[in-house]
């Protein structure tokens, strides 16, 4: 019996693709606790979505105290559920007098030294003159000596919470900054600075504004925990069965269908979930075992999931954490952000499309048949309102109004389709508190008219939702699963927030920054000797820079990426490619857009590629082939960095302005390169490629993607020879046929 035969012979139950999920996404694997302890973490894991939920709607506490509360119930999850290493013994319930609940001692003490730290900045903001301490205010840059143990423990704390939850990568690079912050005048050349005193560098991490109380905590604690819940809600209402039930209608019935199910649904999906891996099992469960039982190779059919799942931090309007974190770095709406991303996701998109045409055209595989698609009547009849909270969400958002606003109102919406039937008068209680949330609101002149009258209206259409409404305990099960998925990014966040501090001290990036700019110029002024022809130039000086600086930062992206979850990547790099590339004249939004991209171009490139490993477990196929081929799948993404960051105008938003011809122009060149190297890649395009053809074929995709008439006609040259013998090729086999 053949591997694909023994696959279609089992269909994965819920419970392995959890165990899968578990496997491979960042934090997801819980050590096992008594009943009784389970019963308490529960209730910690909803008084934790609980306060981030109220907050969100009837406002925030005072930075100091938000985030000391989410960093204290963050030590809570984190030190009771996952072990202080990653052995499978750990993880197993055991008997011990050194362990509360199978919660080891040692656990509980840091649980204690974790939530004591974390509330202490805003017990003490104000003095505690019983302990001799004075005002945060006259403290900065001065810490007393609890200052100084305290914030020398939530350092420590902070570092090992990360390590737990994502792995030693992070931990360690952030060392290595900490010890470049204090022990700058032992550093070579450029690198070299006074260094930092260790009590002032205690202070400036521990102290909000910089360091873990910085902006990417803050983010995450204000706004990406919110929209993560509202993934995980919304799918759990069925939201996300609705978006593979309206994919299967659309792309089903072509060539290679349920290749192309994965893609649209994959991108679909995107739209709510900022979690490669999630978006992985939930809609490779179903695509990955059709695609190999049309005929793909297992590896093809994992690397088609993984490559379209890794776009979900990407897609707007719901993308990663990184893009929240980049509109404060920014300072600029959210809904900036997601604009900008919107042509770029398309680009990726139709880039693994592509892949996924030609490789069904190549091995002639049909599409689903009548019988096997989902009745688009039935789909909608059944399934209409699990849409609203999305639009209400969406409404919201693009109104004007904060991202945790109208996360607040999306939650709502979602728990209302679920929950409240209209028919059922005693569950409208749920929808009775929106409204009155809502008219609240109105009231106090935070919603217009309009608003008002928008989100009531959805709260009622959301009552006449025809499934069957979500108990209670499911819909706690959900929340509570919310939160497990949030306890990776906010320690990652935390984490992150010292190697920020110690950027703005000690101002690191822009000295890599000139670094890379040099070295790229050096480069540059070799080959430009070399390219040239007396007054002929076939490349210009800055733009041979520009080039090669891109190159660089693209190769230490995916380097890094090995490990590092995108968020942290991002914010890592981004404070030295902001300062390179704007040395060379790239827009802001541009520059760091492109660290996010490469950023997310780790998740499936081999040999470290989660997303990639995920669906090779479900494709039960090659893990590194697999990520070989998300990887060439996801071409689209490793080139829309190059050319937004050379025609801006592809970002909508940026400074250098938008022109509509210019933008068609250059899109039109852009999705060209991409079909080329599609082609290149599969050696499929109207007939079969040979080897020459597609080196051809990739060399005219990358020219194509440089932003100019020049380059377009050199690539069309390239690509002729190509382009005739494939239309030739055609010919003849349609009038032999």
């Amino acid at each position: 019996m053949t591997e694909t035969q023994k696959l279609d012979d089992h269909e994965l139950t819920a419970e392995e693709l959890a165990a899968i999920e578990e496997q491979f996404d960042e934090g997801a694997a819980v050590r096992q606790v008594t009943p009784t302890t389970g019963k308490v973490l529960r209730v910690v894991a909803l008084i934790f979505a609980f306060y981030e939920f109220f907050t969100a709607g009837f406002g925030l506490p005072a930075d100091h105290w938000h985030m000391g509360i989410y960093l204290a119930l963050l030590f809570i999850l984190v030190y009771a559920t996952i072990p202080i290493i990653g052995s499978q013994s750990l993880y197993a319930l055991k008997v011990s007098r050194f362990r509360i609940g199978n919660i080891p001692l040692y656990d509980l003490v840091f649980m204690a030294l974790g939530i004591i730290a974390a509330l202490y900045v805003g017990f003490a903001w104000r003095g505690i003159p019983l302990l001799g301490i004075e005002e945060q205010t006259f403290r900065m840059g001065n810490p007393n000596g609890y200052d100084v143990f305290l914030g020398v423990i939530i350092i420590l704390l902070v570092l090992d919470i990360a390590r737990r939850t994502l792995g030693w990568v992070l931990p360690l690079i952030i060392c290595v900054f900490i010890s470049y912050a204090l022990l700058g005048p032992y550093f070579p050349g450029l690198l070299q600075h006074p260094g930092v005193n260790f009590k002032t560098f205690v202070s400036s991490m521990y102290f909000p504004q910089e360091g873990i109380y910085g902006v990417t905590l803050w983010v995450v604690s204000t706004i990406v925990f919110h929209f993560v819940l509202f993934g995980v809600i919304a799918q759990r209402t069925g939201l996300g069965q609705l978006f593979i039930d309206n994919a299967t209608i659309l792309a089903g019935r072509y060539t290679g269908g349920p290749a192309k199910v994965s893609v649209v649904s994959s991108a679909f999906f995107g739209t709510i979930s900022g979690s490669s891996v999630a978006n992985t099992v939930s809609t490779g469960a179903l695509t990955i075992p059709n695609m190999k039982r049309l005929g793909y190779p297992g590896h093809f059919a994992g690397g088609v999931e993984a490559a379209s799942s890794a776009g979900g931090q990407i897609t707007p309007p719901i993308m990663g954490a990184a893009a929240f974190i980049m509109a404060e770095f920014l300072e600029v709406p959210y809904t900036t952000i997601v604009i900008a991303a919107i042509f770029p996701a398309l680009l990726h998109y139709v880039g693994v499309f592509a892949v996924v045409h030609l490789m069904a055209r190549k091995l002639d595989l049909k599409g689903l048949t009548k019988d096997q698609l989902p009745q688009l009547k039935a789909v909608w009849a059944e399934g209409w309102a699990n849409i609203v909270p999305l639009i209400g969400l969406l409404v919201v958002l693009f109104t004007g109004y904060t991202p945790f606003m109208s996360a607040f109102c999306g939650i709502s919406l979602a728990v209302i389709a679920g929950m409240s039937r209209i028919k059922q008068p005693p569950t409208l209680i749920y929808a009775a508190a929106f409204l009155a949330f809502v008219l609240w609101k109105f009231s106090d002149g935070g919603f217009d008219m309009t608003m008002t009258a928008i989100l009531c209206t959805l709260s009622v259409v959301a009552t006449l939702n025809p499934q069957k409404r979500i108990e209670v305990p499911e819909m706690l099960q959900a929340v509570e699963l919310g939160v497990k998925y949030s306890l990776a990014v906010g320690a990652a966040a935390a984490a992150v927030g010292i190697v920020v501090g110690v950027i703005n001290t000690t101002g690191i990036g822009f000295r890599i920054g000139f670094m890379v700019t040099q070295g790229a110029g050096n480069l540059a002024a070799d080959l430009y000797n070399m390219i040239s022809f007396g007054s002929f130039q076939l490349f210009a000086m800055e733009d041979l820079q520009l080039f090669i600086s891109l190159v660089f930062i693209a190769i230490v992206c995916i380097l890094m990426g090995a490990g590092i979850p995108t968020t942290a990547l991002y914010i890592m790099l981004v404070s030295v490619a902001q300062p390179a590339l704007a040395q060379l004249g790239v827009p802001p939004i541009a520059s760091h857009l492109f660290v996010l991209y490469y950023g997310v171009v780790s998740e499936i490139t081999p040999p470290v590629c989660t997303s990639a490993y995920a669906a090779a477990a479900i494709a039960n196929s090659n893990p590194f082939r697999t990520g070989l081929s998300a990887f060439t799948l996801g071409l689209g993404k490793v080139i829309a960095p190059m050319a937004f960051v050379y025609a801006p105008v592809l970002l909508f938003v940026s400074s250098t302005g938008f022109d509509l011809w210019e933008f068609t122009y250059t899109a039109a060149s852009c999705i060209a390169g991409v079909i080329a190297l599609s082609a290149a890649v599969v050696g499929f395009w109207l007939s079969p490629l040979n080897l020459v053809s597609r080196i051809l074929m990739a060399i005219a995709g990358i020219i194509f993607v440089a932003p100019s008439l020049t380059a377009d006609l050199v690539a069309l040259a390239v690509a002729s020879p190509v382009i005739v013998t494939q239309l030739i090729a055609r010919n003849r086999s349609h009038s032999t046929a």
